[in-house]
This record gives C-alpha cells, sequence and structure tokens, in this order.
C-alpha cells in the first residue's frame, strides 16, 4: 500500500505555470471560483456564498494536505503567482489501490488555452513519479464536453458510464469514469 507524504508541499512549474499551495490570501479567488456559475455548471457541489466557507475549504485542502489523503494546487501563470485562476488536485486517493481521482476547475476566461491540459499534464506526471500511483481517474458529468476534450487530449481513456449514480439537490445525475494508467 502506498503511503504518501506531500510536505514539504511540492511546488510544480511548467512552460506558463506555478502550481503552488492554495492559501489564505486566495480566499476571495475560491469564492469568485466557486461560486461562479459557469464553473460550477457540472460539479455537483454547494455552492461557495461566503469568504468563511472559502477559508474553511482551504482550511480542509490544508488538513488533507497534511494527513497525505489528498493535495491541491492553485494555477497560477508564472508571472503572476499571487493571481490563482483555477486548481487542480489529487482527491479520493486510494492507496490501497494506487490510484487516485484528479480533478480541476478554472475561471471561463481561461477556458480553451491549454491551460488546464498544462496543469493537468504535470499533476499526473507528479502522481505517477512521485506518488507512485498506478492509475488516475477522473469523474465528470456527461454533458461536461470540454473536460472530456481534456481527458482524451491527456491519454485518458473511458472506463465507464454510470447511469444515475449521485444523487444531488433533489436528482439523481449519471457520471462518465476515465482513467490514465501508469505505463
Amino acid at each position: 500500500m502506498l503511503e504518501i507524504n506531500f510536505l514539504p508541499f511540492p511546488i510544480l512549474k511548467t512552460e506558463r505555470l506555478l502550481l503552488r499551495h492554495v492559501n489564505i490570501n486566495d480566499a476571495e479567488a475560491i469564492l469568485s471560483l466557486r461560486s461562479n456559475d459557469e464553473v460550477m455548471k457540472y460539479i455537483p457541489r454547494p455552492y461557495l456564498k461566503t469568504k468563511e466557507e472559502a477559508l474553511e475549504l482551504i482550511a480542509m485542502f490544508d488538513d488533507k494536505i497534511e494527513n497525505g489523503i489528498g493535495i491541491n494546487w492553485g494555477i497560477c501563470f508564472l508571472d503572476e503567482p499571487e493571481k490563482l485562476i483555477g486548481i487542480i488536485g489529487h482527491y479520493r486517493l486510494k492507496p490501497e489501490h494506487y490510484r487516485a481521482e484528479v480533478g480541476y476547475m478554472i475561471f471561463p476566461e481561461y477556458n480553451g488555452k491549454g491551460i488546464v491540459s498544462e496543469a493537468l499534464q504535470k499533476v499526473i506526471e507528479y502522481g505517477f513519479k512521485e506518488m507512485k500511483l498506478h492509475s488516475i481517474e477522473a469523474i465528470l458529468d456527461p454533458e461536461n464536453k470540454g473536460s472530456e476534450k481534456v481527458l482524451l487530449k491527456n491519454g485518458f481513456v473511458k472506463e465507464g458510464h454510470f447511469i444515475e449514480n449521485e444523487y444531488y439537490e433533489g436528482r439523481f445525475l449519471d457520471s462518465l469514469v476515465y482513467s490514465l494508467l501508469n505505463k
């Protein structure tokens, strides 16, 4: 079984991006991200309503990092390291199966610029090389064609389509599962 330690926090860099620790200075950006209709359209999670809720979410991120059960990075441009434009991370770690779920969200004005793919490639590399994962999965709403396109572009394959497997806000939702193996 994997034993994962995210301390000290791993800062990742790509050609354009800095993937850094999300901190309390990011509370307003997290609040804006998690209360944006377009960002949250396919994410069955409650919207954030206050800065305090954003700070609680950041504290939860920190707790998961400290306990080795998940990691989130803030996505920023290298030349604007304080301006958070999205988040990406490994969630729902299954150390006994050498598997984790990857998830991401980004402000709509940055869609279609290759930013999520660039960040995802670095997070996949970290997952396979540093975390020693065997596979990484992504779970998405079948209507989320943008995210599906990003996953396919990055080598993920469709594992399954689950019919009405989640219940959220009075309705049943389908889920697609995509995965990538460490080869």
